[in-house]
């Protein structure tokens, strides 16, 4: 593949880097995860608009928020609904894990989505956030007419999460 071409944010990172792993069906986990996120959240991955820089990527905040136990700040939601969306977001951070072993199979993904939110414990923080990676990586988007492309620089590091968790 001579270059990437997808939804940034939506791209598994394996997918845009060798570094990363091979593509497989994880890749279409992590896509799907990041969907779970959005419709949970309300909103896209990044957030240019955040009037925080911690509140610029959604899933590392959400993340933090979560451990925290904080509101999510959904709006016009019953507590049904509220209970669902955490349940979407615990489920769509296990697919956005950057190591794609560390990613639940989408069997495992159907399994969690059908079960109790009482079942899911929350995954260790994925390394996507500043905090908790040393991974570097420069990406270029250059827009066409019908897609985006990627182009990364070469200078990635190991990601240096040493949690992992059975899912």
């Amino acid at each position: 593949m001579s270059a990437t071409r997808g939804t940034i944010g939506y791209i598994a990172p394996e997918v845009y880097s060798r570094n990363f792993g091979i593509v497989s069906c994880k890749s279409d986990v992590y896509s799907f995860g990041m969907l779970l996120l959005e419709m949970a959240g309300g909103r896209w991955n990044s957030f240019a608009k955040a009037t925080r820089s911690s509140k610029a990527y959604f899933p590392s905040w959400l993340y933090d928020q979560m451990i925290k136990g904080g509101d999510l700040e959904l709006r016009n939601v019953s507590e049904i609904e509220g209970v669902i969306a955490r349940k979407l977001c615990i489920i769509g951070l296990w697919c956005i894990q950057m190591k794609a072993t560390d990613r639940p199979s989408i069997t495992k993904v159907v399994e969690m989505l059908e079960g109790s939110i009482d079942d899911l414990q929350m995954p260790p923080k994925p390394c996507f956030s500043s905090s908790s990676s040393s991974k570097q990586s420069s990406i270029r988007e250059i827009q066409s007419d019908s897609s985006t492309e990627l182009l990364e620089s070469e200078s990635i590091e190991e990601c240096s999460n040493a949690d992992t968790h059975d899912v």
